[in-house]
């Protein structure tokens, strides 16, 4: 029987050397209690105070706890880490980075609800978790899930992320059941197959070109395109702003 493995992580900043501070997950398997894990680990890596701005957690909140290699969730993982189970994060690569700095190997499928947002929901002009918190109106059930999980909602924290996380999936796996006319079990392997299949992004959402298409921008600016290749990007826009220059992937 498959398990599904929900997680978000807090860490110590976004670049290289940063390490993960926090984890939240929750493991589904169908017949059996949902588990929860909410934990706090220790790294030799100091917190930047722009994440401490973003997650609140402090240098000192870390004393005394393991690190991520002793937590319960990663020993967790581990025994989960097999082909017929699925690893689901909101912009996984960045989640699934964080897990492979520690030495994760990753067996498991892999669902990106932020990549199959953008493909279900091409409408919405974002598809950040706490846009689609609101939009989807998740925010008027996720109390009554947590109540019933055991769960804290407190801001910026990763268990509470997980929570909407765990929200969105029920809505994404329903979105591909009813679009592609097809059953739960293949709405869900549709899910990692859109994973894994990158979104043409229309419109620039930042920046001096913010609202404009990427299409029109080509036409009139392919100087900045060309310049925005060189800087890091998300994946999905620049697989568009190629396809838009006639570079394919």
């Amino acid at each position: 029987m498959s398990s599904y493995v929900l997680f978000d992580t807090e860490t110590t900043g976004n670049s290289e050397e940063d390490r993960i501070i926090q984890v939240g997950g929750i493991v589904l398997t169908n017949g059996s209690k949902p588990i929860i894990f909410d934990e706090l680990c220790n790294t030799e890596i100091p917190i930047k105070l722009e994440a401490m701005e973003v997650h609140n957690i402090t240098q000192d909140m870390l004393i005394g706890k393991p690190n991520f290699l002793q937590t319960s969730f990663y020993g967790a993982l581990q025994n989960l880490n097999q082909q017929e189970n699925y690893l689901i994060a909101h912009n996984i690569k960045f989640d699934l980075g964080m897990l492979e700095k520690e030495g994760f190997v990753c067996n498991m499928q892999i669902i990106d609800t932020l990549r199959c947002a953008r493909h279900l929901l091409d409408e919405l002009p974002y598809h950040r978790l706490q846009y689609l918190r609101y939009a989807l109106d998740l925010y008027k059930i996720e109390q009554a899930e947590a109540d019933n999980l055991g769960i804290v909602i407190k801001a910026h924290d990763a268990i509470g992320d997980v929570l909407v996380m765990k929200l969105l999936l029920t809505k994404l796996t329903q979105f591909a059941k009813d679009k592609f006319s097809i059953s739960n079990k293949d709405a869900i392997a549709k899910l990692v197959e859109l994973s894994s299949q990158p979104v043409f992004v229309k419109m620039f959402k930042f920046g001096k070109y913010k609202g404009e298409l990427l299409e029109n921008v080509a036409s009139r600016d392919m100087g900045y395109l060309n310049w925005l290749l060189g800087t890091e990007l998300d994946e999905d826009l620049r697989y568009s702003i190629k396809l838009v220059l006639g570079q394919g992937m």
